[in-house]
């Protein structure tokens, strides 16, 4: 029923500037509008609503997350642009934060302004 209806992601944020400048001029997300409860963005067809919060407690797990091809030059780059990647002490993580996976598969973890946790992951 829903499988060819496009889909809607939520992430609650407290500072809509600080987000704004976050998702649109960090991570590269269009900014489509502020609609007075959410700002839009989209992100190669999926609209991302971040949902405007006077208190939240940020989820303690992946809320996002970006599928990429070459997760060493995302993560790079990303952390040129002042992006702190998350080091967890039960996950063995190379220098730049990527966990790889008994599979293969490799994923980083960084937050953004409002302590929301993203990724991103590279599958094989």
């Amino acid at each position: 029923m829903l499988g060819s209806t496009d889909i809607v992601s939520f992430v609650a944020i407290k500072d809509p500037e600080k987000a704004r400048a976050f998702y649109e001029g960090v991570l590269g997300l269009r900014f489509v509008k502020d609609d007075g409860f959410a700002l839009l963005f989209e992100a190669n067809g999926i609209m991302l609503r971040a949902a405007k919060r006077k208190e939240f407690t940020p989820a303690q797990y992946t809320v996002l997350g970006w599928q990429v091809s070459r997760i060493e030059a995302v993560v790079r780059g990303l952390a040129k642009q002042g992006v702190k990647f998350e080091i967890f002490e039960f996950f063995k993580q190379d220098e730049l934060g990527i966990w790889t996976a008994p599979t293969g598969e490799k994923v980083a973890w960084f937050k953004d302004p409002d302590g929301n946790i993203l990724s991103v992951s590279q599958h094989v």
